[in-house]
């Protein structure tokens, strides 16, 4: 069934557009209500990021759930794994994250956390869904049942020392000339403490947010800016967080860009042979290189690929007993420390491993040769050109014309009117082909 207000990351769109105080409001009585478990007084943790409309949204969904008798623990300004990870320690009924991750200050949006610091499921969002719609008057607290409100100060102590733990206590930076980009987002604070307690010489960008500047060429998708710092400042590494700091690009010590395919091969390999992959493989979506698959095929590891969404590779590792996954965007989950994609966390791991190593960031993350991949992007105003007959036809040839040498992705994106069209392989000039192909036969439908 189609939702109505959840995407693949939570609820996201243009604030007081789609996300309006009204909207946060019913959200946090619908969510407050779906989690009152118990005879306990329940609470919930609610962090945010730095845009304007944080603000905004804090104060309705802070009305949402203290009317519906839930005590509200406000973080701050933090990272979103920082509210997972809190969710959990702080014993709270549910998590909140308010943020629109890596998109520019003008959209925002509420990601939800359950008590077990897991992104809800869709059953769960569902229910929500149905209260959000539904006339609540009936269901709130009486006058003595009321919910308070109060801001914790000790929230980015806790989530430094968090951070600095999922390193080996013998482990340290010293040495390192580290270029930050925090994208004037929610770890603004957080990532160079944590990075300047831990031994390395930091040098940090991207940390004076001022409600309007998230994500505004700076940050994991707009990594210029990094790249010159890193050059400029003769930097070991540079690694690049978005806005929400869940997702992480590396900048090697030469000046280029280390995706997250390449992250997940670093640490696969590590961890292999110190024995602790609890899988003999990782998870990631169907977006990543097959360079990184036949990478993995090397060592004997296997790649379970999911539909794209941090979410669907994280339930994927849940259900078969994987500690590693990710995305080729950055979003490295690595559950025996986290229940969410930790940018931070995910930086701190490779850089244990450059330390170990010895060698240069450029020799650690050159795992392999990524195939050519080429991915395209079509418009359409209505209807499923995807089902179209000649769109059918299109791609069967073009699967055929691939062969087992190379992939073709063709999906509708889950957050605008835009069919996907990605493909890989060997032969450049033949990926090039049928990306055009079926770009070509979807637009004549699509128009």
């Amino acid at each position: 069934m189609a939702r109505k207000y959840f995407g693949t990351d939570g609820i996201r769109g243009r604030a007081n557009g789609v996300i309006t105080p009204e909207l946060a409001l019913k959200v946090g009585q619908a969510a407050g209500l779906v989690f009152q478990r118990g005879d306990h007084r329940h609470r919930v943790v609610i962090g945010k990021d730095t845009r304007l409309s944080g603000y905004m949204i804090e104060t309705a969904l802070i009305a949402g759930f203290t009317s519906v008798g839930m005590d509200v623990l406000q973080l701050g300004p933090v990272p979103t794994p920082a509210v997972a990870m809190l969710t959990r320690s702080m014993r709270a009924d549910i998590g909140v994250m308010i943020s629109a991750s890596h998109n520019a200050f003008e959209d925002n949006g509420i990601k939800l956390f359950g008590p077990d610091g897991f992104k809800l499921n869709d059953t769960i969002e569902g229910e929500i869904e149905e209260l959000i719609d539904a006339e609540l008057h009936t269901r709130l607290a009486g006058s003595a049942d009321l919910g308070r409100a109060k801001r914790i100060e000790s929230v980015h102590a806790r989530y430094i020392e968090f951070a600095k733990r999922t390193l080996p206590r013998h482990v340290t930076l010293d040495g390192l000339r580290v270029v930050v980009d925090c994208a004037n987002g929610a770890a603004y604070r957080v990532a160079p403490e944590t990075l300047w307690e831990l031994g390395a010489e930091v040098i940090a960008i991207g940390t004076e947010p001022d409600g309007f500047n998230i994500n505004r060429d700076v940050g994991s998708t707009a990594p210029a800016a990094l790249v010159a710092k890193v050059r400029e400042r003769r930097a070991d590494i540079g690694i690049a967080l978005d806005g929400d700091a869940d997702r992480v690009l590396i900048v090697d010590e030469k000046g280029h860009v280390v995706d997250g395919d390449q992250l997940m091969a670093v640490v696969a390999r590590s961890w292999q042979e110190d024995e602790r992959l609890t899988q003999p493989g990782l998870v990631a979506t169907i977006m990543s290189n097959l360079g990184l698959e036949r990478f993995l095929g090397g060592l004997g590891l296997t790649l379970a690929r999911t539909a794209v969404g941090d979410r669907y590779v994280l339930e994927h590792m849940r259900e078969h007993g994987y500690n590693l996954g990710g995305e080729q965007s950055g979003h490295i989950i690595m559950s025996d420390y986290t229940t969410t994609g930790d940018g931070l966390v995910a930086a701190l791991q490779l850089l244990s491993v450059v330390q170990r190593q010895g060698r240069p960031v450029s020799e650690v993350c050159h795992c392999f040769d990524p195939l050519p991949q080429i991915l395209k992007n079509v418009r359409y105003r209505t209807g499923q050109p995807l089902s179209q007959d000649s769109v059918v036809s299109a791609i069967a040839q073009a699967r055929a014309r691939l062969g087992n040498g190379g992939r073709l992705v063709i999906r509708p994106s889950g957050t605008e009117p835009v069919i996907r069209v990605m493909a890989e392989g060997d032969d450049r000039s033949l990926v090039n082909e049928v990306v055009d192909e079926v770009v070509e036969a979807v637009t004549k439908v699509a128009a």
